[in-house]
């Protein structure tokens, strides 16, 4: 049996398990399985690298820049981005990769207008730095938004008119209006939204959240996170088989 499997904390909910073991089933390939590993502390991780034909395994929250030190090599995207959210398990040792950048371009692309060149990251987990390295490399200029000042950065009560006017692209990065806490947003001047804005959410469940719903009904351009787990899925397939 090959094995492969999500790394992360309370992750019942995920979307992974139930994307691979369907794909699996689509494949015909009985030999393979995917399973939650569902720990509340990083070095639990040790106990999961110790059963047998572990294959490869993705990892979420809040392990993407916390497992960094546990693995034997980084891809150098991944180490730019500095979180990992693949990793690949051969005889040589442990590889991280990380897919969500990709997966995150490749759902942006097709809903990006000229004048999205400025955007607000909401949060600064994980995910965040797989964002704002594809804002980057996209030439599109961005500012985290966090609860706590750092410099470079504002913060949520600093959000006034003029910066979310300026900021066509905001993304949410954070975990708020996931199920079943689906009334919870983001703390954002939502009046200030309006139909040049693009609102993109990493959320996928529920599939419009209360941050997304208001920027709609605003008259903004909306994106969940359903394509780019999809792609970054697929990516995180095309590198375990090169094993």
């Amino acid at each position: 049996m090959k094995r492969f499997g999500l790394l992360g904390r309370n992750i019942s909910y995920s979307f992974s398990q139930g994307y691979f073991t369907q794909k699996f089933k689509d494949l015909g390939l009985t030999d393979h399985s995917y399973e939650n590993f569902d720990i509340q502390k990083i070095e639990e991780f040790k106990n999961i690298l110790s059963q047998d034909n572990l294959k490869g395994l993705n990892v979420t929250i809040p392990y993407k820049q916390e497992v960094i030190p546990y693995l034997d090599e980084l891809d150098p995207k991944a180490e730019k981005i500095g979180a990992v959210n693949t990793i690949q398990i051969t005889t040589k040792g442990l590889k991280g990769f990380n897919t969500d950048a990709y997966g995150f371009r490749k759902s942006l692309e097709p809903f990006l207008k000229p004048h999205h060149t400025k955007a607000l990251i909401l949060g600064t987990g994980g995910a965040s730095k797989a964002v704002h390295f594809v804002l980057n490399e996209l030439g599109i200029a961005n500012t985290y938004v966090s609860r706590n000042k750092k410099e470079g950065q504002y913060t949520y009560g600093e959000l006034d008119k003029t910066i979310i006017q300026e900021n066509t692209l905001i993304i949410n990065c954070t975990p708020l209006g996931t199920f079943p806490n689906i009334e919870d947003k983001p703390s954002l001047p939502y009046q200030y939204i309006g139909p040049k804005h693009l609102l993109y959410d990493l959320i996928y469940n529920p599939d419009k959240t209360s941050f997304l719903a208001m920027g709609e009904a605003n008259g903004a351009a909306i994106c969940n996170g359903i394509t780019m787990l999809e792609q970054q899925a697929e990516k995180a397939w095309e590198i375990w088989n090169k094993a």
